[in-house]
């Protein structure tokens, strides 16, 4: 799988271009169009590999000559093209999610992953394997690069990933303030190099709070 992007940084729009037969893993809602003879799965089952809950996921696959998959996220942004070598894994926001190569494995109850969360109900998934994941954020990316033993704590609703290779713990942002693991409201992250955490200039998790506060404010 290639990935195209325009419209970048504040609309951002991904093409997949698949080789003939290809498969890719997309964010149900996140379609937007597709080159004719796309097979369309809303249920995806093998090659593509999917576990665990929590993700709308949809399968896609080319025809004997190929063909492209246009993807888009629901809030304004950018986007970013993860390119997994079949070593180390990433854990990302699934509302940061858009999709993956065929050969991407998706659990979000994979062992990184528990010791943060418990289980599949938190608002992480896990990713790793051979090829492109393709990530949006909203607001423009920001690319955290720590040094050797470099700490630094970020609130939850602005990280879209990390490297397994990043040392982190969850923790509340405050005692006394609202919590949520399925989301991350009310979380904050330690975290402790060396490695990358991706993060975004704004928080989803601010929007709906926004919202409801202009709209009550109106006379």
């Amino acid at each position: 799988m290639q990935v195209r992007t325009r419209h970048t940084p504040n609309f951002g729009v991904a093409r997949l271009v698949l080789a003939p037969g290809e498969p890719v893993l997309v964010e149900r809602s996140a379609l937007v169009a597709s080159s004719y003879g796309v097979v369309y799965e809303p249920k995806p089952g093998a090659p593509l590999k999917l576990q665990g809950k929590g993700v709308a996921a949809a399968g896609c696959t080319a025809g004997p000559e190929g063909g492209w998959v246009d993807v888009a996220p629901p809030l304004p942004g950018d986007l970013h093209v993860l390119e997994l070598d079949g070593i180390t894994g990433w854990c990302v926001a699934k509302t940061s999610w858009l999709a993956s190569a065929g050969a991407v494995a998706m659990d979000p109850v994979a062992p990184p992953l528990r010791a943060l969360q418990g289980g599949d109900g938190g608002f992480l998934t896990y990713v790793i394997g051979h090829g492109p994941v393709v990530l949006t954020c909203y607001g423009t990316l920001d690319i955290v690069v720590l040094a050797p033993g470099e700490l630094v704590s970020i609130a939850g609703g602005h990280v879209v990933g990390f490297g397994e290779s990043v040392q982190c713990r969850l923790r509340a942002l405050s005692p006394d303030g609202a919590q949520s693991m399925r989301t991350g409201e009310g979380l904050a992250f330690d975290f402790a190099g060396p490695g990358v955490v991706l993060t975004q200039t704004r928080s989803p998790q601010h929007l709906g709070t926004w919202l409801n506060g202009a709209i009550g404010s109106r006379p």
